[in-house]
């Protein structure tokens, strides 16, 4: 398995840009099971988790060309079966989604528990409420899902805010009969992004964005075209990489509106900022300590906590860190511990960061996406040799970062 070999000490400077948010694409993939007709993405990032998702579709029998990067066709004429398979649906937490939009189209979906990072328990019963709530008739057996009905629309409320779970029954209720209302929803920008794509093939959405959703079933919808948004946690994180390397670095082709909570944070840690309309220049500063409590959009991401983490451990002072989201996304401190980091757990949820620490490279495995690209900064800070294995994860959602940090001064390789 490929891993990456990082001198660190360096500071890096010059541009670097955004690639499409890989969260936003994986859904609109998705959602191409929803009509017969040929749906164009573009801005897609070119990486493991968007190859896994056309794995699964291309079983499912959806035909998939790639003209060229970035850019896909999806047509899903005819959909052959409607069982997800079980080895690639266990690496990939998109993979629910893919039940909303089979569902909606063929009235059935065979799935097992879906995969991804191992950061806690990740519980689908939201789904499965949303579901029966809209009629569905749900069994279990032999570790797979089975889920059948004709859609009704419902009011149903989410007892927990859920962005996956959000989209999920925005697709469910496109083709159910009748009105479905949605409350307690997840705000973020994906969301709304996802909604007024559908509303362009001819859905009836309303509320995206807001807690509160409104869907009107239609009986079918048509194709198009999507461009898919910049990434704002691949944004952020460059953002915090620049902090923590005390570089000069403009991120490009990013909507900085969806990061405002991370702008704040910085702009009151010392950072010197110049946001523009789709781009941001970090300017290097003495880095004062914070507290940062993650939190649903607008709110701090946690997809950006564990980088946060890094940035704390090269600030002045003691700051804390409050996860909100995922009960097991603090345990990932061992080797960043062992580099260095004078880091206190209180208790699963909430540490203390002691600042500023000279951090020492290490060897380390990258345990999942986001811890991966936080151990990756830390390297990036540290002055000798480290290496970072299990690649694949950090491949997972930074497409090619390798080249691109190596084009703004950076000593990574690839090996």
């Amino acid at each position: 398995m490929d891993k990456f070999l990082i001198t660190g000490g360096k500071k890096l400077k010059g541009h670097i840009s955004v690639r499409g948010a890989k969260n936003a694409a994986l859904k609109i993939f998705a959602a191409s099971i929803l009509t017969s007709k040929t749906i164009k993405v573009t801005n897609v990032p070119e990486v493991e988790d968007i190859a896994r998702i056309c794995d699964l579709l291309k079983e499912l029998g959806v035909q998939i060309l790639h003209p060229k990067h970035g850019e896909y066709h999806l047509t899903a004429s005819r959909i052959k079966t409607s069982s997800l398979n079980p080895e690639i649906a266990k690496k990939l937490r998109a993979s629910i989604v893919l039940t909303a939009s089979l569902l909606a189209r063929t009235g059935i979906a065979k799935f097992p528990h879906p995969g991804g990072c191992v950061i806690g328990k990740r519980p689908i019963n939201l789904f499965l409420e949303g579901y029966k709530a809209l009629g569905a008739k749900i069994k279990y057996s032999n570790n797979i899902y089975e889920i059948r009905g004709s859609l009704i629309g419902a009011k149903f409320t989410f007892g927990n805010i859920s962005v996956t779970g959000t989209e999920a029954m925005i697709m469910a209720s496109s083709f159910a009969k009748g009105q479905t209302i949605l409350k307690n929803c997840a705000c973020e920008p994906e969301i709304e992004s996802l909604a007024n794509f559908l509303n362009s093939c001819g859905a009836k959405i309303k509320g995206a964005g807001t807690p509160f959703i409104t869907i009107d079933g239609v009986k079918k919808i048509k194709g198009g075209e999507y461009k898919t948004i910049p990434d704002r946690i691949e944004a952020g994180t460059f953002a915090i990489l620049a902090v923590a390397t005390k570089s000069n670095i403009i991120i490009k082709n990013c909507n900085p509106e969806h990061l405002d909570a991370l702008w704040n944070i910085l702009r009151n840690a010392g950072v010197g900022l110049k946001i523009r309309r789709d781009n941001v220049e970090i300017i290097p500063a003495h880095l004062r300590t914070f507290d940062i409590k993650t939190h649903e959009y607008p709110g701090f991401p946690t997809d950006l906590q564990a980088p946060i983490c890094v940035l704390l451990t090269q600030a002045e002072g003691q700051g804390s860190v409050h996860e909100t989201i995922f009960e097991s996304r603090l345990l990932w401190f061992d080797d960043l511990k062992k580099m260095g980091a004078k880091i206190f757990i209180h208790h699963p949820h909430k540490v203390s960061i002691q600042g500023p620490s000279k951090l020492r490279a290490r060897n380390i495995k990258s345990p999942d996406l986001r811890a991966g690209m936080a151990y990756l900064i830390a390297a990036l800070c540290s002055k000798k040799q480290s290496i970072i294995h299990n690649a694949y994860q950090i491949d997972r959602g930074y497409e090619r970062i390798e080249e691109r940090l190596t084009q703004i001064g950076a000593n990574i390789k690839r090996i």
